[in-house]
């Protein structure tokens, strides 16, 4: 149960097709491209993954349903650089749009019949819960409060909180303890943004997005803006010499990322490990990362899932 790469000319080529504008095939709101005379998809996979030809499942499984169907909703980020960052043209891309691509493509689901919702950290256990997604993979910190509503695959990757300040530090910001009552931008209901308020007494401004958080800092509003490190990397990236890391990006917690599913679904849970696990082991993983977060930061190394 292994995604391969497709190593032809015609994957190479839609690869560096994307590279300068995005994913093919898909927009926002799941709208496919026209099929060709035969039928099939006018665009290989924007990712190089193969996907499973008529895959069989056990009868009444998460698994059979959504292969029967042919789609699959998953809720991203729409505004993380290198993770889930939809740009002018409306399509997804992503080290996190990849991950979710690989799920579908296990299941025979082409990555033009994904559904991408946009999720942002506030809602993402409720979107589960509801039913308005299939899966969420969207920088989402595996926890045990979250696990008391939801189920998680993984981890597939740990990441760290950081500190953003503006370029040249103005604040004088070293590290984590020194924004104790200063102003700090973070997304509401993020891991990070309870970090920093209940461990180092940071005084919060909250938002739903963490691009919102952009211009706070670019007037002066706040003195930082947290969140995992790579999350701050890619905007550090996407907003060449208005921002930097402080301490190089150094980080002072450990968030794994796991795939979020509905509470109970063990099989479906085993599925998504099996599948990111062969991924680990073939090289498939490290082929991902390096499409997308990999044009800023080094290939990780694999993590070990939690199969709790």
């Amino acid at each position: 149960m292994r995604s391969k790469l497709m190593i032809g000319a015609a994957a190479l080529s839609i690869l560096a097709l994307t590279a300068c504008g995005g994913p093919a095939g898909t927009s926002s709101t799941g709208e496919p491209d026209a099929p060709d005379e035969t039928g099939a998809s006018s665009t290989e996979h924007p990712y190089g993954l193969e996907v499973a030809e008529s895959p069989e499942f056990e009868a009444g499984s998460t698994m059979a349903e959504l292969a029967e169907g042919g789609t699959i909703r998953i809720g991203t980020k729409f505004d993380q650089p290198l993770f889930g960052l939809v740009g002018p043209d409306g399509k997804p891309e992503g080290f996190d749009v990849a991950i979710g691509s690989l799920i579908a493509a296990e299941l025979g689901i082409p990555f033009d019949s994904i559904e991408w919702v946009e999720t942002v950290s506030a809602n993402r256990e409720t979107f589960i819960e509801n039913g308005n997604v299939d899966l969420v993979v969207a920088t989402y910190t595996i926890n045990d409060a979250r696990k008391e509503k939801i189920d998680f695959a993984g981890p597939y990757y740990f990441a760290g909180q950081a500190l953003m300040v503006q370029a040249g530090n103005p604040a004088g910001i070293e590290g984590p303890d020194d924004v104790s009552g200063q102003p700090v931008c973070s997304v509401e209901g993020s891991t990070p943004a309870a970090t920093i308020v209940d461990e180092y007494g940071a005084q919060l401004q909250a938002t739903d997005a963490y691009s919102n958080c952009l211009d706070p800092l670019r007037n002066g509003q706040v003195v930082a803006v947290t969140t995992d490190n790579v999350i701050l990397a890619g905007f550090v990236d996407q907003n060449a010499g208005e921002f930097e890391l402080v301490g190089d990006g150094a980080t002072f917690t450990e968030e794994p990322y796991g795939i979020g599913l509905t509470k109970g679904d063990d099989a479906f849970r085993t599925f998504i490990n099996d599948t990111l696990e062969a991924s680990f082991e073939d090289g498939v993983y490290d082929s991902l990362w390096e499409q997308t977060a990999g044009v800023v930061l080094p290939t990780p190394d694999a993590p070990t899932l939690d199969r709790y």
